[in-house]
């Protein structure tokens, strides 16, 4: 029993956490900072002011998360983000290809727990800043309201990741709020106030078929007139929680103070727009559909944006800007939405893509006025029209293990973020963030830490591709289709395919490359054929007279022709895809990007695979064969087709497929990192969407590592992962390791890495 008689004054509990880093927000930006940096050995406090983590990806908000891969609708083939929110997706892909958000809650938190260097304070809220000296915060103080308990978290490091900013805002970090006029950095897709300067927020609902008729009497302060929405006219049943992304308001308001206020208005739409479906007697099937589901916390875009030692803006996202200082790479459109949203007669967003990925600077992850802030998530150094793409969540999560890495080599350094922006220490966290699984477009180091790119390479086999062979299906050519794979400069391709038509005629096939290395969009017309077919069932060739003049991607394609099916095939491989100009919907309005002149958007065709099981590549023959996936390629390159497949491939008849590196004297490994082809095309959305399979094809299943005297060192069974790290008990001394692939998920064998270090 407690017992206190009456006090003057009382004092609440209160802890005190000294750590190296302190990041606040336990949105997916500030997850991946803290695990990150904890993995590097930093002691960590992750403060959440919510029950779950993964803000706009929790089950309180249950938005699916995106990046580059933009639910495949645009020309960023391969381009899903790596490192640890690759991790995450693909674990919820194993667990929860059905996308339960509750589930995907758990994985996050099962991440953090997992984490011996990381403290999560979960419904923890940030209210108090202390500095040091004008430029250096030193501690922040936070309350939880479920254990009355008041902390002080002292650290020499703090990432902001809170979405609105709230540290940075009360340590006085030089921020933005609106979106910038076309003058000042020259972005011709700048809004006007017209349109206006901030996007809001969004709220969403879903239901479920109970079998037998449910009620549903609104509330007193629901919406009442329905054509208040004016595409009010687009609602159906089918449609569940982030498909009504577009339920969107509080773009005129203040977007930080003011969220109640939206918040309320948001429930008053979701609440009217149920009443309108089960009880206006346009949606007879809704008699057995129940409320099942919706938001108490809205969904946030857009607030505060705080400056860095560089502001990213439209060019750099249009225009894919090469920095030296690159960290993470990001690929969603630029998205702009109308300030008034649900309310507005416009368009719910206006999406403009760039040709592919872009890379965006360790300058924009620091505060430029305070020494020792990171920045992460939406809240990053950008203007409002870049923030339209780096916003979404997969983009700010790949930033956000920047951030933590970062973090980790400012603390071993001893110095301050910007210090990290050139030279030896730039490198130092890119190499760290390449181990990691992080892409850095246009940007690849040789580690002189790796073993492996001083051994030599060799495989049982290899794929050289000299057929797709086909199965019983066709596809019709109602649009244009191409097959996307890797040439060598100075051959001149030959390719056959089978074709059914319905009469006689001539058919054209081109041969198509991008101007940009690295970038899928076929702008460059190397060489076009008119190649005539009868009627009926019959086999075509077309033979490239033009040699190929670049080792690159091109694209073999045929033109669109609705009187003609081209055969298909069931044989997948990692580096190679079927694409076709049949456009996403959800992402884009034709298969033309059609911008209006002057808002310095490129016009450009959408070239896109489909999604499996319907996704599959066209049947054809290669002469010469393509001979690109050698064993060689395992050894420093970049770990995902960019110029080319960057894969060993197996030959697919080979029954046990082997890959080893010699070194000509021994050595001790201490350590493999082995990185897998996880199907970087896939969006993996989180929640809502369902996938084909818990583990995309081309993974490697079941594998065993041996040393030079053929003993097995590491035996790993049902892998889904694309990375995978063994650390044996002490170094191994050996002259060779070895790979033996015992089964894969389904594709031959691929490998995109292979790296060993003696630590």
């Amino acid at each position: 029993m407690i017992q206190e008689g009456p006090a003057e004054l009382r004092s609440l509990s209160t802890i005190t956490h000294q750590a190296g880093l302190v990041v606040v927000g336990g949105g997916l930006s500030g997850v991946c900072a803290a695990i990150a940096a904890a993995r590097h050995g930093v002691r960590t406090v992750l403060v959440q002011d919510r029950p779950v983590l993964g803000g706009n990806a929790s089950s309180e908000v249950r938005l699916w998360v995106l990046g580059a891969t933009s639910h495949l609708g645009n020309n960023n083939r391969w381009s899903r983000e790596g490192g640890i929110i690759n991790e995450i997706l693909e674990e919820n892909l194993y667990r929860n290809r059905q996308g339960n958000a509750l589930v995907f809650d758990t994985i996050l938190l099962e991440k953090c727990l997992a984490e011996p260097n990381l403290t999560m304070l979960l419904n923890t809220a940030v209210f108090e800043v202390e500095k040091s000296d004008p430029d250096t915060i030193s501690a922040v103080h936070a309350f939880c309201p479920q254990n009355s308990t008041r902390y002080v978290l002292r650290a020499p490091l703090f990432c902001d990741a809170s979405g609105d900013g709230i540290v940075g805002f009360m340590a006085g970090a030089a921020f933005r709020m609106g979106a910038e006029s076309k003058e000042e950095f020259g972005e011709g897709f700048a809004p006007d106030a017209e349109y206006g300067q901030l996007l809001g927020h969004s709220m969403y609902f879903s239901t479920k078929d109970v079998g037998v008729p449910v009620k549903f009497v609104a509330p007193s302060w629901a919406l009442k007139d329905i054509t208040k929405i004016p595409r009010y006219r687009q609602f159906n049943t089918n449609m569940q929680g982030c498909n009504f992304w577009w339920l969107e308001y509080g773009g005129r308001l203040d977007t930080i103070h003011q969220t109640e206020e939206i918040k309320w208005e948001l429930w008053k739409v979701v609440y009217g727009v149920w009443d309108y479906i089960k009880n206006s007697g346009n949606f007879p099937e809704a008699e057995t559909m129940t409320l099942e589901w919706v938001g108490h916390v809205p969904g946030k875009r857009e607030s505060r944006r705080f400056e860095g030692d560089y502001i990213m803006r439209q060019q750099d996202v249009v225009e894919q800007t090469l920095f030296d200082d690159v960290v993470a790479h990001g690929g969603w459109a630029v998205d702009l939405h109308p300030a008034d949203g649900v309310f507005s007669e416009l368009s719910g967003c206006t999406q403009w893509h760039s040709k592919g990925v872009y890379g965006i600077p360790w300058r924009c992850y620091y505060s430029r006025n305070l020494s020792n802030l990171l920045l992460a998530g939406r809240i990053i150094s950008a203007t409002h029209v870049a923030f339209g793409s780096t916003r979404v969540m997969a983009t700010c999560a790949a930033g956000g293990q920047a951030v933590g890495t970062a973090a980790a080599l400012c603390l071993e350094a001893k110095c301050k973020p910007s210090e990290l922006s050139s030279g030896d220490k730039l490198r130092e966290l890119q190499l760290r963030l390449q181990r990691d699984g992080q892409f850095l477009p246009g940007k690849v180091h040789g580690d002189p830490a790796d073993l492996a790119v001083r051994a030599t390479a060799s495989a049982s086999s290899r794929c050289v591709l000299a057929e797709l062979k086909p199965n019983k299906a066709w596809v019709r050519l109602d649009s244009s289709w191409a097959m996307l794979v890797p040439l060598t400069a100075g051959t001149r391709p030959a390719v056959s395919f089978e074709i059914s038509a319905e009469q006689a005629g001539v058919l054209r096939v081109e041969l198509r490359r991008s101007e940009k290395s690295g970038n899928f969009t076929p702008e460059v017309l190397v060489e076009a054929l008119d190649i005539p077919f009868s009627e009926g069932e019959s086999r075509v060739s077309a033979a490239f007279a033009k040699p190929v003049e670049l080792d690159a991607y091109h694209f073999i394609k045929l033109c669109e022709d609705p009187s003609v099916r081209v055969r298909v095939s069931d044989e997948r491989l990692t580096g190679v895809v079927a694409v076709t100009t049949a456009f996403n919907k959800a992402v884009a309005k034709s298969s033309v990007q059609e911008p209006p002149p002057g808002i310095g958007i490129d016009r450009f065709e959408f070239w896109l695979p489909k999604r499996r099981p319907e996704g599959r590549n066209l049947a054809m023959t290669f002469d010469p064969p393509v001979d690109l996936f050698g064993p060689a390629n395992v050894l420093g390159g970049p770990a995902r087709p960019v110029d080319a497949p960057n894969a060993w491939v197996a030959d697919p008849a080979d029954p046990n497929p082997e890959l080893s590196l010699d070194w000509d004297e021994a050595v001790a490994i201490g350590r493999v990192r082995l990185e897998f082809d996880p199907d970087w095309d896939h969006p993996m959305e989180s929640v809502l969407m369902t996938h084909p399979e818990e583990v995309v094809p081309f993974m490697v299943k079941d594998f065993d590592l041996l040393d030079d005297a053929g003993k097995v060192l590491h035996s790993v069974r049902d892998h889904h992962g694309a990375l995978h790290e063994w650390r044996p008990e002490k170094p191994v001394p050996t002259k060779r390791l070895t790979l033996r692939v015992l089964a894969t998920h389904g594709a031959p064998a691929a490998v995109f890495r292979v790296s060993c270090f003696s630590e």
